[in-house]
Order: C-alpha cells, then sequence, then structure tokens
C-alpha cells in the first residue's frame, strides 16, 4: 500500500522515500552487484546494454504525444534522450549496425518496455514514473556503472560503449537533478493521483528487478 502523502513535505522527497526499498532491491540486485564487482565478463555488459535499448525505445517514443502534456510534458527535456548515444554504443559494441537484427528482448524487458507504452499512451503520471526512475538513475547510479565498465573492460573515458551514461548537454548534473525534483515538486495532480504515481514508481523498479534476475540466469561468473 503506498503511503498517505505527509503534509508540507515535497513530492519530490515522498516520491524517493516511498520507493526507497524497491530502489535499494534493485541497486542490490545480484546481476547488478556481480557486473560491478568484476565478477561478470564483459558479455554481460554487452546484454544488459542490449536489453536497455527495448526500454529506452518505448520510453523515447512514447514521448512524441506527451510534448503538450501538462504533467507529463515538462519533464520530456531532450538533453535526457538516451537513444542514439545507445544505438551508438550497440554498433561499438557489435561491431556494426547488424544487432537490430539479432537482439531479442527477454521477457522481463517486454513487460517492462509494454508497461511503459501502455502509460505512455494512457496515463501521463505514470509516464512520470517511469521516466524520473530512469533518467535520474542514470544521471546518479549510472555513473558508476559507466565508471566501472571503463576500469573494467578497457573502454575509452566517455566513449564509445559507455556512451549513453554521458549527458553531453547536462554540464551541471546536480542543479540538473534539483530542477527536476522542482518540476516533480510542481507537478499538477492531486494527492491520489501522487500516491498512484508513487505506486507506479515502486512498479518501475520492480520491472527493473525482474530484468536483473533474467539477465543474472544467463551470466557465469568470471572465473
Amino acid at each position: 500500500m503506498t503511503p498517505q502523502l505527509p503534509a508540507g513535505h515535497p513530492f519530490s522527497a515522498h516520491i524517493r522515500d516511498a520507493s526507497r526499498a524497491q530502489h535499494t532491491e534493485a541497486e542490490n540486485s545480484s546481476f547488478m552487484s556481480d557486473m560491478l564487482g568484476g565478477k561478470l565478463g564483459p558479455a554481460a555488459y554487452v546484454r544488459y546494454t542490449e536489453q536497455l535499448w527495448f526500454v529506452y525505445r518505448a520510453l523515447e517514443e512514447g514521448a512524441g504525444g506527451l510534448s503538450g502534456d501538462p504533467v507529463a510534458g515538462p519533464f520530456l527535456r531532450r538533453e535526457l534522450f538516451r537513444l542514439p548515444s545507445l544505438e551508438r554504443d550497440l554498433d561499438h559494441l557489435h561491431g556494426g549496425t547488424d544487432w537490430r537484427r539479432t537482439i531479442t528482448p527477454l521477457p522481463a524487458a517486454s513487460d517492462y518496455a509494454d508497461r511503459i507504452a501502455e502509460v505512455a499512451r494512457d496515463w501521463p503520471g505514470g509516464y512520470v514514473a517511469h521516466h524520473y526512475t530512469r533518467y535520474l538513475g542514470d544521471l546518479s547510479g549510472g555513473q558508476v556503472i559507466r565508471s566501472t565498465a571503463e576500469k573494467t573492460w578497457g573502454f575509452t573515458r566517455k566513449g564509445d560503449g559507455v556512451r549513453f551514461y554521458v549527458f553531453e548537454d547536462i554540464p551541471n548534473p546536480a542543479a540538473f537533478k534539483r530542477g527536476y525534483r522542482e518540476l516533480l515538486d510542481a507537478v499538477p495532480a492531486d494527492d491520489a493521483e501522487k500516491r498512484n504515481i508513487v505506486g507506479e514508481c515502486r512498479r518501475a523498479f520492480a520491472l527493473n528487478t525482474a530484468l536483473f534476475e533474467e539477465l543474472s540466469a544467463l551470466q557465469a561468473p568470471v572465473p
């Protein structure tokens, strides 16, 4: 059950606090822990990047119909969009563009992408929940993934293979995140809708965790 909104508590703080358990579970998944701990080889990173493509394709294609929406529209900042950088990374990781014909989504990635497409079509507040969990995560914990990939597998710093995590048009991520949280605080929604958005945020983290679990089942630890 989603907690009631505390009086006088900024919505950005509430959405963070109310989804903390699901966020922590995703961060501490065995797949992510093993990948960041150097227990998995670069193939694990490639598979993860492939699955992200299905998620971000749904997220950014879904943005097209929401630009004028009063709830979701203010969050649609072009400097956040990741699909072009993600596709450049996959070109590099696969040595060409044929990956578009060969990669397939895991069931959890399909579920994740389908849910994003559904809320993008039918529920702008739900779309905001997925937007928040993905992009603010990329600007924060995503930088740890980038650094690990550079150090562990030899990718050029902020170069091909890790460009997904490089926000070239956001020179001050801390200031950008503050501005994003201000948008959350000002979202034009009543308390019932805000509780629904929090619930969808928790669902987004659960979908992410399910993806990590399926990725973990595919991996063999590095000897």
